[in-house]
């Protein structure tokens, strides 16, 4: 619903767009495309998917037809395979709503290349890292690098009556020991977050690690130039996340 509804979160990410440099490019992980072989888009001009169901007609009218750049992808290729991470390209698949959702929201107008990437949930966080890692130097070269996840995805514990805003105290408690050890750029804390981190198996079930190991692939990213800092967080229905982080210097 970000795509279409005028809440907080979404003015936020409209006002964020507009203060961001604009990038060259943009190379975004998305929670929505899972495999086991890292996959790097190779789209010439995407088309947008409509991964949900039950949501009202409107959504499904709302298109996102951003160009890609296969160019920058089979620089992201050398980059991956100097690193020796194995990939795979792929060149049919559109954005999911992990993807156009988010940057719908940030540039509207569909004109920024995109270079999608999927992610590995049973892949390590140490490995999830090396594969941000290879990619750390685009940032100097005016790539955008988004990570699309959320901190929080538990569907047996949200609340759909819950007001918007209204946060469960263990919510924000595991999003308040990530961001403290993200900042602190405490990596074996993190890495190590099932066992450490208080409440995680609520806030990050077995069954939805996929929108949380987004984390990992922003921290490698910025690796080279450790710092981590919060922007906006919000919830909704008591225990969704909705929190943007900025990565490296």
């Amino acid at each position: 619903m970000l795509a279409i509804e005028d809440k907080p979160y979404a003015r936020f990410l409209r006002s964020l767009g507009a203060r961001l440099p604009r990038p060259r490019a943009i190379v975004i992980f998305s929670a929505h495309w899972e495999s086991a072989v890292q996959q790097v888009s190779t789209v010439e001009r995407y088309r947008t998917i409509y991964d949900f169901g039950g949501f009202p007609p409107e959504l499904y009218q709302v298109t996102y037809p951003a160009p890609g750049s296969p160019k920058l992808a089979e620089e992201i290729g050398q980059l991956l395979s100097k690193e020796g991470v194995a990939y795979r390209t792929e060149g049919a698949r559109g954005l999911d709503h992990g993807a156009w959702c988010v940057l719908r929201t940030l540039y509207p107008g569909a004109d920024v290349p995109v270079v999608a990437m999927s992610v590995n949930a049973d892949i390590s966080p140490e490995e999830q890292f090396r594969i941000g890692q290879a990619l750390a130097s685009l940032r100097a070269s005016d790539v955008l690098i988004i990570c699309s996840g959320v901190t929080i995805h538990n569907f047996s514990t949200v609340r759909l009556k819950e007001p918007e805003g209204a946060a469960d105290p263990w919510a924000v408690e595991f999003d308040d020991w990530v961001l403290k050890k993200a900042t602190e750029w405490d990596l074996k804390a993190l890495f190590n977050y099932e066992a450490e981190a208080p409440n995680a198996r609520l806030a990050v079930p077995p069954q939805g690690r996929e929108h949380f190991v987004p984390l990992f692939y922003a921290l490698g990213a910025a690796g080279d130039k450790p710092a981590v800092k919060e922007l906006y967080r919000g919830y909704n229905f008591g225990n969704l996340s909705y929190v943007v982080w900025q990565f490296g210097q």
